[in-house]
C-alpha cells in the first residue's frame, strides 16, 4: 500500500542542492538507486554528455538578438547602416536556431555528465496488439536533478510574457509605421516608446536570471521521485501488476537543464507504441494538484480522463486550465511533442516557491501525494481489466 510516511522521508532524503551536472545530481542518482536496490530490483544507468548551452545561454541569446531585432525594425530599417546590423542579427539568430534543433548534440562552451536512471517491469507474455509489434506501456516519469535561480520560475514566466505580449505590440506599430500609415510616423514612434522600453527591461532581466545550486528542489522534484518510488514498490509485487501494459519508471538527469535526460531516453522509446502507450509526468506537486491531459486526446487518455473526474480522491482535475505558463517545459512536454499521450501533474500555485531557496519540505502536502498515487493506480487497474 502507499504509505504516507514513507513518501515524507523519501521527499527528506531527496531534498538536497543538486544541480544538474554537479556532485549533487550524481549523490541523488546513487540515493535512488539504493532506494530501488532496497525493493530489490536491478534500475539500468543510462550515461550521457550535455551542455549547457541550450538550457542557460541560448534563450539570452535568443531573447537579447530578437530585441535587437525589433529596435532596429523600430528606428528605421531603411537606413543603411541599421539594415546592415538587421541582416547580421538575423543571421546570428538564424545559425542560433538550427543550432538548437537538436540541443543534445550541442558540445559548446563546455561538457557535463549525467544519468537517466529506469527499471522496466515486463510482461511475462509479450502483447501482440500491432503489426509492427510495439509493445504497450505505461511510462512514469519525474527528475533528479534541481536548480535555483535569481528569479523564481512564476517571476520568469511573468518577464517572458511581458517580453511577448510588449514585442507583439511593438510589431503591430512597426507595421502601421512603416507600411500603413507612413506619413504619421513621428506619432507611431512615440507610442512605441512604452512597449520598446517594456522589452527592453524584460530582456535585461532576462539576461540578468542567473542559475545556482541553492534550492533543495523539494517540490521540484523530490515529490515526483517519491511518487514513482511508491509506484514502483506497489506494481513491482507480481500481484499488483498490470495485465496488458509493460510498466516503465524513468528519473531522468537535467530536466531543468534543456530537458536533456529525456531527449537522450526516447532513443530507448524506438519499440513503444505511442498510441496505445500511456505518459505520466510527476514535476513539482506541493499542497494542490493540477491533471493535465492536453488538449488533444486517444480514446484511452479520454477514458482514464474520465476515471479521473469520478474517482479522483478529492484531487482538483482540470483538462485545460486558464494559467497559461510561457517558458515552463518538462519532460512530459517533450514526449508529447514526439507523439505520446498521456498526463502531467503539478501544482500552479507552488510556482512562487520552485527554483529558489524557498522550495523547501514544509511546503509539501505528503496526504496530498499519497491520494493521487491511489487515484492513478485505482484508475489504472480499472482501466486495465477493461482491456
Amino acid at each position: 500500500m502507499i504509505d504516507e510516511n514513507r513518501i515524507k522521508s523519501i521527499i527528506e532524503s531527496f531534498s538536497f542542492p543538486r544541480l544538474s551536472g554537479t556532485e549533487g545530481e550524481k549523490d541523488a542518482l546513487q540515493l535512488a538507486i539504493e532506494k530501488i536496490k532496497d525493493l530489490n530490483l536491478k534500475p539500468l544507468i543510462q550515461d550521457f554528455n550535455f551542455s549547457t548551452f541550450f538550457g542557460r545561454t541560448y534563450p539570452k541569446l535568443a531573447f537579447l538578438s530578437m530585441f535587437i531585432v525589433l529596435f532596429l525594425f523600430y528606428l528605421n530599417f531603411k537606413a543603411i547602416i541599421i539594415a546592415l546590423f538587421l541582416l547580421i542579427i538575423s543571421v546570428f539568430l538564424l545559425l542560433l536556431f538550427i543550432l538548437a534543433r537538436k540541443p543534445e548534440s550541442i558540445r559548446l562552451p563546455n561538457m557535463y555528465n549525467s544519468s537517466n536512471l529506469h527499471v522496466k517491469l515486463e510482461l511475462q507474455s509479450k502483447i501482440d496488439n500491432n503489426l509492427d509489434n510495439k509493445e504497450r506501456y505505461v511510462i512514469f516519469l519525474c527528475h533528479l536533478d534541481s536548480k535555483g535561480q535569481r528569479f523564481s520560475i512564476l517571476g520568469r514566466i511573468r518577464i517572458i510574457r511581458a517580453w511577448v505580449f510588449s514585442a507583439l505590440v511593438l510589431a503591430i506599430l512597426v507595421i502601421l509605421k512603416n507600411y500603413i500609415f507612413t506619413p504619421f510616423s513621428l506619432f507611431f514612434y512615440i507610442i512605441g516608446i512604452v512597449p520598446i522600453i517594456i522589452n527592453f527591461i524584460c530582456t535585461i532581466l532576462f539576461v540578468l536570471n542567473t542559475t545556482n545550486n541553492k534550492s533543495d528542489g523539494a517540490i521540484d522534484n523530490a515529490t515526483g521521485i517519491a511518487c514513482i518510488l511508491e509506484l514502483l514498490a506497489f506494481f513491482s509485487n507480481p500481484e499488483s501488476s498490470l495485465k496488458n501494459f509493460n510498466l516503465w519508471f524513468v528519473f531522468t538527469g537535467v530536466e531543468e537543464c534543456g530537458t536533456m535526460g529525456i531527449r537522450n531516453f526516447y532513443k530507448k522509446l524506438t519499440n513503444v507504441n505511442k498510441d496505445q502507450s500511456i505518459i505520466f509526468n510527476f514535476d513539482a506537486v506541493a499542497k494542490n494538484t493540477y491533471v493535465f491531459p492536453g488538449k488533444k486526446m486517444n480514446d484511452q487518455i479520454y477514458t482514464i480522463f474520465n476515471m479521473f473526474l469520478k474517482n479522483n480522491k478529492g484531487l482538483t482535475i482540470k483538462r485545460n486550465p486558464k494559467k497559461i505558463y510561457f517558458g515552463s517545459h518538462s519532460d512530459g512536454y517533450y514526449l508529447k511533442k514526439e507523439g505520446f499521450h498521456g498526463f502531467g501533474f503539478a501544482d500552479l500555485e507552488s510556482y512562487e516557491y520552485i527554483h529558489s531557496i524557498h522550495d523547501t519540505v514544509d511546503k509539501v502536502d505528503c496526504s496530498l501525494l499519497k491520494r493521487l498515487c491511489e487515484m492513478i493506480i485505482d484508475n489504472l487497474i480499472v482501466f486495465d481489466n477493461q482491456i
